[in-house]
Order: C-alpha cells, then sequence, then structure tokens
C-alpha cells in the first residue's frame, strides 16, 4: 500500500507498491520496478563522494491513466493501470493474506505488458549535490531523510510488510550497499532507523 512520503517540491506524494502480487513501486506517476529500482540505488551508493548523477528506468504514466487504488482493492473501480493490475492481482479475501509478496518479481511479465499500453519505458534523470541534503528523483525533489524513509519502506515491505518477513535478494543486496556507501546521503540515509 503506498504511504504518503513528503518531498520538497510537491507537498505529500505516494510512494510505495500498490500490489501485494507484483514488484512494482509507484511515486506520484512515476512506476518503477523494484529489483530495478534497488539495483539502481545500489549503483547510486557504490558511486562514493561528490555529485550523484543517474537516470533510472522508469513509466511514467498521465494522471487520468493510472486509475483508483482504493476502487480497485474494493473492486468497484477497475479503470486504468492500476485496476487492469487488480483484474489479474485481487485484493486477498481474507486480511491475514495481505503481505507484500516477496516473489512479486515473478509477476512482472504479466504487468510489463499491461502499463506498455499506458506508457513508453522512459529514462528519468536522478541528482544529488555532493552534500547529500537533497536528491532529485525526476521532477521530484527530496531531503535526505525523506529520501532515506523511501529506501527504509522498500526494505520493511511497505505496508504490509514482506510475507514471512522474507525480503528479495535485491532488497538485501540494496541495504547492503547502502550501508557501506561513503557518499553523504547514504549516510542522512543510514540514521533512519531500520527494523
Amino acid at each position: 500500500m503506498p504511504l504518503a512520503f513528503q518531498s520538497l517540491s510537491h507537498g505529500e506524494i505516494s510512494f510505495g507498491f500498490f500490489n501485494i502480487e507484483t514488484d512494482l513501486i509507484l511515486l506520484n506517476r512515476y512506476f518503477f520496478f523494484a529489483a530495478d529500482f534497488c539495483e539502481d540505488i545500489s549503483r547510486m551508493a557504490a558511486q562514493g563522494q561528490g555529485r550523484l548523477e543517474a537516470s533510472w528506468n522508469a513509466y511514467v504514466l498521465k494522471e487520468k491513466d493510472i486509475g483508483n487504488l482504493m476502487g480497485a482493492i474494493g473492486d468497484i473501480d477497475l479503470r486504468g493501470f492500476i485496476g487492469d493490475v487488480y483484474k489479474f492481482f485481487p485484493f486477498p479475501p481474507e486480511q491475514s493474506a495481505f503481505k507484500q509478496n516477496p516473489e512479486g518479481y515473478k509477476t512482472r511479465d504479466i504487468v510489463e505488458k499491461t502499463i506498455l499500453r499506458y506508457s513508453a519505458p522512459s529514462q528519468i534523470p536522478i541528482t544529488s549535490a555532493a552534500t547529500g541534503a537533497t536528491i532529485s528523483i525526476g521532477d521530484y525533489v527530496f531531503a535526505g531523510d525523506w529520501f532515506g524513509e523511501l529506501l527504509k519502506y522498500v526494505w520493511v515491505g511497505g505496508y504490509p510488510r514482506w510475507k514471512d518477513g522474507v525480503r528479495p535478494s535485491y532488497v538485501v543486496a540494496m541495504k547492503d550497499t547502502v550501508e557501506k556507501s561513503t557518499h553523504p546521503l547514504f549516510g542522512i540515509t543510514r540514521r533512519i532507523r531500520v527494523y
């Protein structure tokens, strides 16, 4: 379930997994496969000191094409991309089954074919000053500590957390690389308590 995170550029915006059977993450209107997101973070964390610059694979959807998450969860509004995903992977009938699947990457082919009906893949620019005080992810700017909260969300499996406490290997690799990074941005994120 995406949660509200504070950006410097747009105020509160949504970030997170939106379906427990996929590994797709949304950042407002940007969509990233979690494996790609974690690998991109790892590459940035390994760069060391200085200004960070990268470009990440993303799908950028028009607001009208995104759909209605709460309507899709309730099976009452299956319009847009999110609605299409919920047609394949409906919300579980048992609340106890509401856990993020660490094997969500296995549904990537279905999800990728679905999102391609709404957007072609593109590259968005990522930059962070040498101080690590802020990071820009495309149009969105975050303070370093709020960026750390985004990483923490992925680490814990968002809300409702990883099923059986099992994290995908790409999430574990991201955390390991972030912990070893010498860049101040990742020093800020390490101060965020990860549980």
